[in-house]
Order: structure tokens, then C-alpha cells, then sequence
């Protein structure tokens, strides 16, 4: 991630005189150009990342939404795997992706945006003198507040993306699939508006506790290479090494891709109890109104007295699986983005 101070910087032009011909003119950087950039470049990566996932995070919802009052339909992720595929084809694991797609845009832009803004509040507070870099902890802090604020966008978005992807049984019939439009409408006429935030406090841990994770994790061990790089160059005479140097310099392309796996696998093992949790409320029946639903607290309870401590980590491996190139993709295409092609 390039520092926050960047968004500060204004390059002065020389002074244009008839004896002195200005042959280039920089344009400075400013805050909304970087407000412009984290929305476009996070939402572009957010969709690669989407598509690599998708079928994965199909599963998980299915594995983490089995009712507490029938049998286990699906033995684990390959057994769930297998009877989607059976049941629908392989592009039945893509069953909903419209939606996903604009929250994936939605979640990654408003993470790199309110991460920014989390970097200058910092700045601007006078805790780290703006010509210093953050230190670590401060990037675990810009994390959460980046993951809290971005929980209230991303809620209704997973909301709809869960009724989609788990099919809704009525008297013993499984309903047709669904479809964005047709959810949202059933959804604001059985619930109203409060309705599309159903599990807002899941979310809300999921994210502000996996958006610590997330970024803190990508940048402790960019840390690391960079420190690894220098001892390296260190050791090969050549401690002058520019990238080693100048932490806006990329990483070479594997440690940019392992930076990325950490930060997903982090984010999504630290608190996936928050998520199975959120999964299970946002797979209740639309037609049930907010008084038959149950709390946060409720549904940890009933799914404890059904499974105990595993029924919370279900699903939990494939979610770290595929989250290890979607998370290494999202990292890569935003840093590269942001690098080749900056809005100037």
C-alpha cells in the first residue's frame, strides 16, 4: 500500500520563462484524485477476486446454513461440492454472482477508501509526524475502522447474496431459484427497510475485526520482505539497492502474492464464528418477519446446542482455501493498478 502522505504531495512546476521552455508539467496529487482511484482500482479488484471465490463461497454458505433441527445434508465441503454439482452443474455454484459482483466492487473500493482516510485521520491527529511511515499497529487500527464502516454497505449486499445461494424450502418443496431483483422486493415487502440489514452485527465483527486482520496482515509481512530484501542485498554487496530503500518500490511479484494469501487467510480464520453466525441469520425464510427472527445471540446459542464449537468453524477450511489467490489477486491488481496506471 503507498503511504498516506502521497495524497499531501503538491510538485511545484518550474518557473516558465520565454529563455527557459517548460518541456513538462506534473500535475499535483490530490484527495479526491485518491478517493477516485481507491473506488475505481478497489472495485476492478474486487471483481477479480469475486470470480476466483464465488463457487467456493457457495459452498461455505451451504455448509454454514444447515437448519440445527434436520440431519447434516452435507458431510463437508467435496460432499457439498459434489451434490451442488449433481444438482445444478458446475454453473450452479455461480447461481447469483450479479449481486456478489457489485458488493465485491462495493466491499473492496469502500475498504481501500475508508483504509485512506483512516492513514490521514492518523496523520492529521499528530499521533505519527506525517514525514514517518505508520507503524504497524496504527495499520491494524486504519483496518478496523476501514472493516467497521464498510460492514453497513456490505450487509444488505450478503444478505441478498445468501438468499440467492441457499434455496428456500417451504412445506417440503424447494423453491424455484432466486433472483437480485425478486429478493429485494420480497425482502422490503415482508421486512421493510430495517429488514435488509438482518445480521448487521455479524457483519459488523466480521469485518472490523477481518479488516484489521486483512490489511495488518498484508502489511506486517510486506514488512518483512522488505526487511528480508535489504539483508539479502545486504549480503550480495549491494546495500544500495533502490528497492530495498524506498518503500514505494513493489515487491517482487511472489512476495506481493504471499503478502495478499496472509492478509485472506488472516481475515477470514480470525472470526469466522461472526460469519457462520451471520450466514445462518441471513438464510432464514424471507416470508419471516423481524419478530420470528433470531438474534445474534440466539443463534450462537442454538447452533452450540447443535454442534458445538465445530458447527461455528463449518465451511471454515475452504473459506481459508480459496481466499489465498482471490485475497493475492485483490492486493496484486489494486497495487498495480495504483502504481501503472496513477490518475494524474
Amino acid at each position: 500500500m503507498e503511504p498516506a502522505t502521497r495524497g499531501a504531495d503538491v510538485l511545484k512546476p518550474l518557473p516558465h520563462t520565454p529563455s527557459t521552455p517548460v518541456a513538462h508539467m506534473t500535475r499535483p496529487r490530490t484527495a479526491a484524485m485518491e478517493a477516485v482511484e481507491d473506488i475505481a482500482y478497489g472495485s476492478i479488484a474486487g471483481v477479480v477476486g469475486k470470480y476466483i471465490e464465488y463457487p467456493f463461497d457457495t459452498v461455505k454458505v451451504r455448509l454454514q446454513s444447515q437448519p440445527d433441527h434436520l440431519p447434516l445434508r452435507y458431510r463437508g465441503p467435496l460432499d457439498c461440492f459434489a451434490q451442488s454439482i449433481r444438482a445444478d452443474g458446475f454453473l450452479g455454484l455461480y447461481r447469483g454472482i450479479s449481486a456478489p459482483l457489485v458488493g465485491a466492487a462495493l466491499e473492496n473500493s469502500s475498504l481501500f477508501f475508508w483504509e485512506r482516510l483512516g492513514r490521514a485521520a492518523i496523520y492529521a491527529s499528530g499521533y505519527t509526524p506525517r514525514d514517518q511511515p505508520l507503524a504497524l499497529s496504527a495499520l491494524w487500527m486504519t483496518g478496523a475502522f476501514s472493516g467497521a464502516m464498510t460492514s453497513f454497505i456490505l450487509t444488505p449486499v450478503e444478505l441478498v447474496k445468501c438468499k440467492i445461494q441457499v434455496p428456500e424450502t417451504k412445506g417440503g418443496v424447494v423453491r424455484a431459484p432466486l433472483r437480485p431483483i425478486p429478493v429485494i422486493k420480497d425482502i422490503w415487502r415482508h421486512q421493510g427497510l430495517r429488514g435488509f440489514w438482518h445480521g448487521q452485527l455479524g457483519t459488523f465483527l466480521r469485518e472490523s475485526g477481518g479488516g484489521a486482520a486483512w490489511f495488518g496482515s498484508k502489511e506486517t509481512v510486506t514488512k518483512l520482505f522488505r526487511q528480508w530484501n535489504e539483508r539479502s542485498a545486504a549480503e550480495a554487496g549491494s546495500s544500495s539497492r533502490p528497492a530495498a530503500a524506498n518503500d514505494d518500490d513493489p515487491l517482487p511479484l511472489w512476495q506481493q502474492a504471499v503478502a495478499g494469501a496472509s492478509a485472506g487467510m488472516s481475515y477470514n480464520f480470525l472470526f469466522f464464528p461472526a460469519d457462520t453466525i451471520k450466514s445462518r441469520m441471513q438464510t432464514t425464510p424471507i416470508w419471516e418477519g423481524p419478530a420470528q427472527h433470531r438474534t445474534f445471540a440466539a443463534e450462537a446459542r442454538a447452533l452450540w446446542h447443535q454442534a458445538g464449537i465445530k458447527g461455528f468453524y463449518r465451511g471454515c477450511g475452504i473459506t481459508v482455501l480459496r481466499s489465498v489467490p482471490s485475497s493475492a489477486f485483490i492486493f496484486m491488481v489494486y497495487d498495480g493498478l495504483k502504481k501503472h496506471l496513477p490518475m494524474q
